[in-house]
């Protein structure tokens, strides 16, 4: 049926949905590094993606652990966004390999335990909910998330809500910033005074410098908006740093953790002095990354990437995945909400039409009346009709959303369209 399959909006983008990308359990992070998006990358990738690919709805997720693009298509697109990454990057065919894509339900599953930090390096990371709450902002901001995408992120954002409600999967601190804490503890123990730069003030550099806070040690910040510094600085009672000084300063800091987001290494090796008055521990938490790799063949320097902070909160991390079943059949249950409700937009039309038709014959009743009634009675009368029209549709409405979950709304539709000639208006604006 022609009214039918027109009001087939919601599903179809629900069977179109495909994600592709990049994840730490595939890519090492010479390779997730290399197709990182910036704030403004991902701006740019989005519109190209609509200029080039005609892409209408899409969203790019960017973290150190994974680059994934979701997107709304019924072709499939992956090469074609491969292939456009690697003209926007600068990227040969090495990064194919590392390259996966997934569709419909499984895409939509991935999504869900990606947001939900069922996928995550270190699980349960709440950090990353706030970053596909920004990839889902970006994309809003580009005019690049339709209905479908909302009710999908909405449904997302309320799932992590149950989750947390319900569950102890995100009881207890552990994230990649909490990690990194813990590991600087352990590394200045024997301080007397231990001084730590935190270098890159954005989402993880601030959970650093907030978990820092319990520390025994002296803590700068540098960042490249002064501004932020000097907020911060103020907020946490720490040092600041101006941020053209920072290579001259390096060697009075015991431990500098970065997480700013650059194109190119800021501190390097011949940065570092020749001689060491003291042991140093660098932290790299930036994709791409910040510090030179080769830090680490300098005597009297420790170097950790994003990849090696591994999950000292190991008793957490135990505690989380004993809820992991749990918080799968949450997902499983507001996925199976999501399609319905997806189906159940099939027949929205056909209820507007429904209760359009209703109204009409109510309201040609009531005006057959009016000159014989006062106006408390018009009013009663307007009161009781009402009411009557809203019981007569209600066991419609419930049996076409019924049949919408055993995929037998089509036969209804029909007859609701006969009974009541819904068509009409439709027939009646085309001639």
């Amino acid at each position: 049926m022609r009214l039918f399959l027109l009001s087939n909006y919601f599903f179809s983008m629900y069977e179109s949905l495909k994600v592709i990308g990049f994840s730490y359990d595939s890519s090492p992070i010479a390779i997730r590094e290399s197709v990182a998006f910036s704030e403004n990358e991902n701006r740019n990738f989005l519109d190209r993606m609509r200029e080039i690919l005609g892409v209408e709805e899409a969203l790019i997720l960017s973290t150190c652990n994974r680059t994934e693009i979701y997107y709304i298509s019924d072709l499939d697109l992956s090469n074609a966004i491969l292939n456009l990454i690697k003209v926007e990057k600068g990227l040969d065919d090495s990064i194919d390999t590392y390259f996966w894509g997934k569709e419909k339900l499984l895409a939509l599953r991935h999504l869900f335990r990606v947001a939900l930090g069922l996928e995550a390096k270190v699980l349960g990371d709440i950090q990353i909910s706030n970053q596909v709450k920004k990839a889902y902002q970006c994309s809003a901001d580009q005019h690049l998330s339709g209905p479908f995408f909302h009710r999908l992120m909405h449904t997302i954002f309320y799932t992590n809500k149950r989750v947390v409600q319900e569950t102890v999967f995100r009881d207890g601190a552990a994230s990649v910033s909490y990690a990194c804490v813990g590991l600087v503890q352990q590394f200045i123990q024997n301080f007397s005074d231990p001084k730590i730069l935190i270098l890159g003030l954005g989402e993880i550099g601030r959970d650093v410098a907030d978990n820092m806070g319990e520390l025994n040690a002296s803590i700068t910040l540098t960042n490249r908006s002064a501004h932020t510094t000097q907020m911060l600085a103020k907020q946490y009672d720490y040092e600041v740093l101006p941020y053209e000084e920072l290579i001259k300063n390096i060697a009075k800091f015991d431990v500098i953790v970065s997480s700013v987001q650059v194109s190119e290494l800021i501190i390097m090796k011949d940065h570092i002095p020749d001689q060491l008055l003291s042991q140093k521990l660098f932290i790299d938490l930036a994709v791409p990354r910040s510090m030179d790799p080769s830090l680490d063949t300098i005597d009297g320097i420790i170097l950790y990437n994003v990849d090696q902070i591994e999950q000292h909160t190991s008793g957490i991390i135990e505690r989380r995945r004993t809820a992991i079943t749990e918080v799968e059949q949450i997902l499983e249950e507001m996925i199976k909400e999501l399609k319905n409700w997806s189906l159940e937009m099939e027949v929205s039309p056909t209820i507007k039409k429904l209760k359009k038709a209703l109204e009409e014959i109510r309201k040609e009743e009531i005006a057959r009346y009016l000159g014989k009634m006062t106006e408390v009675e018009q009013e009663l009368m307007d009161r009781v009709t009402k009411s009557i029209v809203q019981k007569v549709i209600k066991l419609p409405v419930l049996q076409l959303k019924a049949a919408c979950k055993r995929g037998e709304a089509e036969t209804l539709v029909e007859v609701l369209n006969d009974l009541f000639n819904l068509e009409k208006d439709e027939l009646t604006s085309k001639r």
